[in-house]
Formats: structure tokens, sequence, C-alpha cells
């Protein structure tokens, strides 16, 4: 895999923040900008990044399988993380997490078959006062997950895909 010379510019400036020896520690977020441009971290991006960085191939999938953070394949549109931990489970995680795969059509881990939107339980996401709680896009956390506020995600979720359908029509 080639990178872009835009690609290449922005993790000249991830690794600039480091002495020129531990240009390794820029490695999450050479990660991030490789998932930000492709929508996720294949292999051929990782063997990219371990050459850039100095790496071997296998330190940097280590980090992409480590977090959560890394999609390790695509995902839809909307990535929905719902923690299932401890906290949120008694307060009906998992109740949330198979609501959610059950209105849309997919199991745990899976994307609906339009690509729009990938479901998957993830661990705790720091807000367990709030539980149940989730993640959109690894961005937009989401709190006190009740079956209504699940309904209008869902439904929100798909009218925006109708809208967008119809415009590209």
């Amino acid at each position: 895999m080639t990178l872009s010379d835009a690609t290449l510019a922005r993790f000249a400036k991830e690794v600039a923040k480091y002495p020129q020896e531990q240009a390794q520690s820029a490695v999450m977020a050479c990660l991030s900008i490789v998932q930000q441009e492709q929508g996720w971290v294949s292999a051929e991006s990782e063997a990219a990044v371990a050459a850039y960085l100095g790496m071997a191939p296998m330190a940097v999938h280590e980090v992409t399988s480590f977090y959560n953070m890394y999609n390790q394949q695509p995902v839809g549109k909307y990535k929905l993380n719902v923690c299932t931990n401890l906290p949120c489970q008694l307060r009906d995680g998992q109740k949330a997490l198979e609501r959610l795969c059950q209105a849309l059509g997919v199991e745990d881990g899976g994307t609906t078959a339009d690509g729009l939107v990938t479901v998957a339980k993830c661990e705790c996401l720091g807000a367990c006062a709030d539980a149940p709680v989730m993640l959109v896009n690894d961005r937009q956390m989401l709190s006190y997950m009740n079956n209504d506020k699940l309904d209008e995600l869902v439904t929100m979720i798909k009218s925006e895909a109708a809208s967008s359908n119809n415009g590209a029509a």
C-alpha cells in the first residue's frame, strides 16, 4: 500500500512531537489517521505504518488489535458501540445491545446489509453513572440509553439514510 502525500504529511506532524529515536511513539496517531482516511485499518495499512515508523509489522498489529477504537475490518457509516461491562449490564446494557441488533437486523459485531450501521458491544466507556452508555463513531457518547432513546436513534439513522438515498437519485 502506498500512503498519499497528505497522509505522509500528517504522519510527519505526529512523529515530530517525539524525539527522533522515538518515532514509534506516534504509532497510535498514525493508525488513527489511516482510520480517519480509510474508515478502517487493513493489514496493508499496518505494514505501511510499520515501514514509515521503522517498526515490525507485528508490533503495529499488536496495537491495532489491542485497542477497540481501531476497526480491523470495514464498518458502517455509523458505528454503534454499546457498553456491556458490569455497571452498564446492571442497568440493561446487554438488553440495549440486543434491542439495537434486533431493530437493525444484525448480530453483535455485524453490519447492516446496506453497510450503513455496525453494532458491537464494547468495554467500559468510563461513564458508569450514566449507564447504559454507548459510543457513536468513536466520538459521541450517549447516556441513559433506554428503549425510547434507542428507538429514536435507530429512527434518526434510518431517516437520514433514506433522505441521503433520495438525494442521490
